[in-house]
């Protein structure tokens, strides 16, 4: 029997949705945010029913009978670390969403309203490999700063079930591969997954791993106290060097590749460099990878929007290819991703976790 699930992943300034059967979107909208629509609320749970109202106005428009739903999953936020997997949306969950327990993003209005909804349906609701997955071995924990331990923050969602989907084609379980997932998006992540766990990946948010459109990555620390402590920055502007303004943005003024590729087809010689170094760092964090995983590797998976420029991923592969055959999958399908994450539940294959 068929499974119709509702999808909720809200962003900053919208909410995407869809409909799936089984593993078929039924179709999808992004129900976009003004400014102005947004100014009212003072905090990102606040909106929780004008986004509802939305989502709910929106599939009355496209005659779908709600009441033919089987589950509604939403955008795992952050939440606690956890291991990864499908979560029922409990109390607890909704509790430390609602608080933001390690901050407040719109993703946590994912498994809020997925819950509301379910709710009303009767109907079950789950969250899928949020952002604050961490499954790292003690050993990756280990900084060389006891004040600040190695934390993971990274794109586990996209990870994860492109791992799946490579497994799956060649006839075998996520839990029975080792493989290196790199994530090339706005942000970029490279994690070691040992059969079915991310035992290692460098922090996406706060500056560890390769730099990315407009992330710095990691940076000589004696250069980054000077800065601190040179009375120049505040703390905020500090940060925004590091996230968001960082990477190609800082050297090139644009985050987006399409921009890069352009000038460096035109000549130009400082595009051509960047572009360069950040292919070397993305191999430099899988080699590293390699080395987590004992040089036992079955793929290197290259996702996300980057990961459509095959110029990009043929120079990766040519410095990686030695190490394990390397795979392309561009984009990153989150809302398939977490629709089948409910299908692994509802159809058995997985138990659905406890937060």
């Amino acid at each position: 029997m068929s499974v119709k699930s509702l999808i909720i992943n809200p962003g900053s300034t919208s909410t995407k949705i869809a409909v799936f059967e089984d593993e078929t979107m039924l179709f999808d909208k992004t129900l976009r945010h003004s400014n102005e629509e947004l100014a009212p609320f003072d905090t990102i749970f606040s909106q929780k029913d004008f986004r509802k109202k939305m989502i709910l106005d929106f599939l009355k428009e496209e005659n779908f009978d709600i009441k033919t739903l089987d589950v509604c999953v939403g955008r795992g936020g952050l939440v606690k670390p956890i291991e990864g997997g499908t979560y029922k949306v409990n109390d607890a969950l909704i509790q430390d969403l609602k608080n933001g327990v390690q901050g407040h993003h719109a993703s946590n209005l994912g498994g809020i309203l997925a819950r509301e909804i379910g709710d009303e349906l009767g109907k079950p609701s789950f969250i899928v490999d949020p952002v604050a997955v961490d499954e790292l071995q003690p050993i990756a924990r280990i900084s060389g700063v006891p004040e600040i331990p190695r934390n993971s923050i990274f794109h586990p969602l996209n990870q994860k079930a492109m791992a799946r989907r490579y497994a799956k084609e060649h006839g075998k379980k996520y839990e029975e591969i080792n493989c290196i997932v790199a994530h090339l998006g706005g942000g970029v992540s490279v994690g070691a997954h040992e059969k079915g766990r991310v035992i290692d990946v460098p922090n996406a948010l706060e500056g560890d791993g390769a730099f990315s459109p407009e992330r710095a990555g990691a940076v000589p620390v004696g250069g980054l106290i000077r800065m601190c402590f040179s009375g120049k920055y505040t703390e905020k502007e500090v940060y925004r060097k590091f996230v968001g303004g960082g990477g190609f943005s800082a050297y090139l003024n644009t985050n987006s590749m399409m921009d890069v590729m352009k000038m460096v087809e035109e000549g130009d010689e400082k595009a051509k460099l960047i572009k360069d170094a950040f292919v070397y760092q993305i191999s430099k964090d899988i080699g590293a990878m390699a080395a987590v995983l004992k040089g036992k590797v079955d793929a290197i998976i290259l996702t996300g929007g980057i990961a459509y420029n095959q110029s990009i991923t043929d120079s990766i592969a040519e410095r990686v290819g030695f190490i394990a055959p390397v795979v392309s999958y561009p984009g990153e399908d989150e809302l398939l991703a977490l629709a089948q994450g409910a299908l692994r539940v509802l159809n058995g294959e997985e138990a659905a976790k406890e937060y």
